[in-house]
């Protein structure tokens, strides 16, 4: 509801997100953040602090282009500088966000960024059930469309967890070890192999890598800029098109950044086990 009040946390968590997404995917490519991942606690809060200075950039960018698209709309009528001004009010409400994330999670809530995410979700859920039980009242929907429409819902609920949760596991035995006089070892565990490792992050990714020209576009009103801003359009072609690419290209990237048989291979070897 932020963003349709167009509140000073309209932009909400997606910052943050797109921010960590990307140092996750630098931490692959770029060797020295690797490296400073593997440091233990002091580098991965150096990791986390990068994370944060790439929140403050992508949320200034977007606030500039969201100010900046309803400049040309017509429902912001200020100059530049009002721009410039919403545009830093709109960020400090995304790092506001962000540190109130960090904050619930460090205080063992669960994770903070998720929670708000469901918190923003479940918020509407009233308001949609009172607008379905009026809209079904004054005859408007018929009220065996609106069943339908939730035993599709719980359908497409339950098949997501399926999805989200199904994982094949690979057994794998410890050998046992002689420390000192007693012996170590001898358990079994499993390795977990997910169906979906990837999770909703190639998703997220996606569209905000695709809402990155429509925003900068709707800066301008050259004929150029409505062109591209009609090409991204969720409703077009192209942006589907692009979409669906994309959500596959960075579900196999992201899969290789998170499931590494090396390093499980690695850990394996040092702990004495074998498949």
């Amino acid at each position: 509801g932020a963003l349709s009040r167009f509140s000073i946390f309209a932009l909400g968590v997606t910052p943050y997100i797109n921010a960590s997404i990307v140092m996750q995917l630098l931490t692959v490519v770029v060797p020295s953040l690797e490296k400073m991942q593997k440091e233990g606690e002091e580098g991965r809060k150096k990791v986390v602090q990068y994370t944060r200075y790439g929140t403050i950039i992508f949320a200034l960018i977007q606030a500039v282009g969201m100010t900046g698209w309803l400049r040309n709309l017509g429902i912001f009528t200020g100059s530049w500088m009002d721009i410039a001004l919403v545009a830093v009010t709109l960020t400090t409400g995304a790092v506001a966000v962000m540190w109130l994330g960090e904050v619930m999670s460090d205080h063992g809530i669960g994770n903070g960024i998720s929670l708000l995410i469901f918190a923003g979700i479940v918020a509407r859920i009233p308001e949609a059930i009172i607008r379905t039980f009026t809209l079904v009242r004054l005859g408007e929907m018929n009220i065996l469309i609106v069943l339908l429409a939730v035993l599709v819902m719980v359908a497409v609920i339950a098949g997501c967890v399926m999805l989200q949760e199904g994982q094949r596991r690979l057994p794998v035995q410890y050998a046992k070890r002689m420390v000192g006089n007693k012996m170590y070892g001898g358990q079994s565990s499993f390795i977990p192999l997910r169906v979906n490792t990837a999770g909703v992050i190639p998703i997220i990714f996606a569209s905000s890598v695709l809402l990155f020209p429509y925003t900068i576009a709707g800066l301008f009103q050259h004929g150029i800029a409505q062109a591209v801003q009609s090409a991204f359009s969720p409703s077009s072609p192209i942006y589907m098109i692009l979409y669906v690419a994309m959500i596959i290209f960075f579900s196999y990237f992201y899969t290789a950044v998170v499931f590494k048989p090396e390093d499980i291979s690695t850990n394996m070897k040092k702990n004495g086990g074998f498949i």
